[in-house]
């Protein structure tokens, strides 16, 4: 067969059926969701679906008052889609790497922008970062996930789980914390011996330190710095 070849193109990346259930990775970064029901996904995630699968965006009191004042405080907190049906959905996120967790019963945090998709029975609820106001513009809020069922969660290029220990705290970057175990709650710190050349201006730098017995996960990327610098 030539080199370049058209069919061997074709066949190299056709889709392949797995059978592993309701999320499964078509690669890297791609997300495939086999249908029978509804699943919350980020808004603006689907790139393509065979079936019958009808899409909308959550209704503005759908989750309580609660949330939507945490969503008006946040500028709009996660933005999410629930899409109902039977069919293959495929989701995508800028090309982030992508990666499925399934819960039993645990909770995790997960960053706003790196929650990509979950089953309907997974609780969820939008937590305010404490004592933060406007010091890390972008990266104010995370999302609490609790129950079973997957959850799928992106970030830019491989992730990197740190242990985290009591008497042993471990300190983050917040633009470069994708999630952490359900029982740590983060406090902001600010390590002014530290300067940033990103435009802060106040030659401080704002870390995220866990305390206690659980795990983060980090990306080699400062997502917010990122996004601030090409928008």
């Amino acid at each position: 067969m030539a080199r370049y070849d058209l069919t061997e193109f074709l066949q190299k990346t056709q889709e392949q059926d797995h059978q592993e259930g309701l999320f499964e990775l078509e690669s890297d970064r791609m997300l495939e969701i086999n249908l029978n029901g509804e699943v919350w996904t980020k808004t603006g995630s689907m790139v393509a679906y065979v079936g019958g699968i009808k899409f909308e965006r959550e209704g503005i009191l759908e989750q309580g008052v609660g949330k939507l004042l945490k969503k008006a405080f946040t500028g709009e907190g996660t933005k999410l889609t629930r899409a109902t049906g039977q069919g293959k959905l495929y989701l995508a996120d800028s090309g982030k790497c992508i990666q499925i967790l399934k819960l039993n019963g645990e909770a995790i945090f997960v960053n706003g922008n790196d929650l990509l998709a979950f089953e309907p029975q997974i609780s969820w609820d939008i937590k305010m970062m404490k004592k933060v106001g406007a010091m890390v513009a972008g990266g104010l809020f995370n999302v609490r996930l609790e129950g079973h069922g997957y959850v799928a969660i992106s970030t830019h290029f491989e992730p990197l789980t740190l242990i985290c220990r009591a008497g042993q705290p471990v300190r983050t970057d917040p633009n470069a914390t994708v999630c952490w175990s359900g029982n740590l709650q983060p406090e902001f710190k600010i390590e002014a011996s530290l300067k940033t050349f990103f435009g802060r201006g106040s030659g401080e730098t704002f870390q995220m330190e866990f305390n206690g017995d659980g795990f983060v996960v980090i990306q080699p990327f400062e997502e917010v710095a990122f996004q601030q610098a090409g928008g």
